[in-house]
């Protein structure tokens, strides 16, 4: 399995160039931004983005949306790390080496990569992520994918893998994400509830203002106003008669 990409008619490795060659016309500056972009500023985005989300989720119109969201965001980095020790024995049982080991003229933004190219743990990472986040909000999850499919354009840019490295990462991270969510939300959900009706802890799942706002809401006893008060005198019965 070394030699999955090896010189020749290749579309893998013919996208690799293509991809790749915008870095030697590009600017050195660019590169080096680049280069950090792809190597940590992504991922770095998309954790913020799931910070926001627990934010934002917080104030769900009901507990019972925060709970259900909040599981969800919380299997979200549970899922990329699933997903990350998934991909151990199968970069061992392929074993590619990366591209600029057997290809010339690839420009490599970062250097001291020595370990096997498929797949990418970033891709894995990144496509965990923003499918994890699309389970507990749509459109948050919507810009987290938006940041993946940006974070495997980097790698490739930068020199450091495969296209189909970055493609196997996507369906990694999709798949395990997905598979296991089931489960991981059937565990996942009745401890967040319990969380949430926690004195201490609650505000981790649901904002004190929309816990209070919702309990302001609620319809408080409006059938016993239509019952008979008890001990009502002669005179206020013969009112009623």
């Amino acid at each position: 399995m070394a030699g999955l990409a090896r010189e020749g008619v290749n579309p893998d490795v013919s996208l690799l160039h293509d991809i790749n060659g915008l870095a030697r016309s590009a600017p050195p500056w660019f590169d080096r931004v680049m280069g950090f972009v792809g190597e940590y500023g992504i991922l770095l985005a998309t954790v913020l983005l799931v910070l926001w989300c627990w934010w934002s989720v917080r104030r769900g119109s009901t507990e019972e949306e925060s709970v259900a969201a909040l599981a969800a965001l919380v299997w979200a980095p549970l899922a990329a790390g699933v997903a990350l020790l998934v991909n151990v024995p199968i970069r061992g049982f392929v074993e590619r080496r990366r591209p600029f080991l057997d290809h010339e003229g690839i420009e490599v933004l970062v250097a001291g990569k020595t370990d096997f190219s498929f797949v990418s743990d970033h891709a894995t990472l990144a496509m965990a992520l923003g499918v994890g986040l699309f389970v507990a909000h749509r459109y948050f999850g919507l810009a987290a994918i938006g940041l993946a499919l940006a974070e495997g354009f980097c790698r490739v840019y930068m020199g450091v893998h495969y296209p189909t490295d970055v493609v196997g990462g996507f369906a990694l991270g999709t798949a395990v994400t997905l598979l296991f969510a089931p489960l991981a939300l059937a565990l996942l959900t009745p401890l967040v509830s319990a969380v949430a009706r926690s004195g201490r802890a609650g505000w981790l799942v649901r904002s004190r203002r929309a816990a209070a706002l919702e309990q302001a809401q609620a319809p408080h006893g409006t059938l016993d106003l239509a019952e008979p008060r008890q001990g009502a005198g002669p005179g206020e019965r013969d009112l009623a008669a």
